[in-house]
């Protein structure tokens, strides 16, 4: 029986290995600039959180696998998804959506490509979470009005889901530091000594949500908890990639290079097969 803590995802005919800031459901326009745009091939594209899951029903990401499955197929690319706050987590399960060419991963989950062993792990707090969690009880309410009785269960649409935050799981983690040399990480927040220090327009959400900050504040700790945890076992972290605030940032802090990525922007290594490759942003 196998006891492993975490999920391993390898892809051995991959070259290349791109990271995405937030798509908030963009998921064709994504297949688009990759396939169609850029025209990568054998490239792993990894989306650093809040890719759209939960806001449609089941069915809507079904079908956008199936219309972008052979374009995918052609190119012989694939796309991981890591959470982000505006996912539902029932979706990042490594079951739930799992296809060939796309694939929600949980958290502490490790990918396997092009030598590199890259830790993901998602979640984040939604600053907004008071005026979605009212705008949904208005949704459901409008719903009822017009005898709307579909049935509710894990994977049904919202515009918040409360178990959003990121999470320090020292056994998964420690169980991935014996057997993997990890050298990537990719999460949808970032630790705390990293921009943005603090999520923009933040202040006009505090007055109606008093525990924001400490929450907010705890998300950042976890960060730094893993952060802490993988300089303490001597993991040479070369790059850090997140998304979630929405701009476009990077910096070299004690060995590691974190790169903050904007919107549906894309950061890619330089590899033995793209030496000279730079940063693709996608506005």
């Amino acid at each position: 029986m196998n006891s492993r803590k975490y999920n391993i995802y390898q892809f051995p005919e991959c070259k290349d290995i791109v990271v995405s800031g937030d798509i908030h459901g963009d998921f064709n326009l994504l297949v688009n600039k990759i396939c169609v745009q850029y025209q990568m091939q054998n490239t792993l594209v990894i989306v650093a959180g809040d890719c759209g899951f939960g806001f449609d029903k089941r069915g809507y990401y079904d079908n956008m696998v199936k219309r972008n499955s052979k374009r995918m197929n052609d190119a012989n690319n694939w796309i991981v998804f890591i959470r982000g706050n505006h996912d539902n987590p029932a979706y990042f399960d490594g079951k739930s959506f799992k296809h060939k060419r796309f694939i929600a991963i949980p958290d502490y989950s490790v990918i396997n490509a092009c030598n590199h062993s890259i830790l993901c792990v998602g979640g984040a707090i939604s600053i907004d979470r008071t005026y979605r969690l009212e705008a949904w009880s208005k949704e459901q309410q409008k719903r009822l009005r017009f005898s709307n009785t579909e049935v509710v269960d894990d994977f049904s649409p919202s515009y918040y889901w409360q178990s959003e935050s990121p999470t320090y799981n020292k056994e998964a983690l420690m169980s991935i530091l014996s057997e993997q040399k990890v050298d990537i990480v990719i999460t949808h927040t970032s630790p705390s000594f990293c921009e943005l220090l603090s999520k923009e327009g933040i202040a006009k959400w505090t007055c109606n949500d008093k525990t924001l900050i400490s929450d907010i504040q705890q998300e950042r700790e976890v960060m730094n908890s893993l952060y802490e945890t993988l300089k303490e076992h001597q993991q040479h972290v070369t790059h850090w990639c997140y998304g979630h605030f929405h701009q476009s940032w990077h910096s070299s802090i004690d060995g590691t290079l974190f790169k903050m990525l904007d919107i549906m922007e894309f950061y890619e290594r330089a590899t033995e097969s793209r030496p000279s490759r730079r940063n693709i942003c996608g506005h």
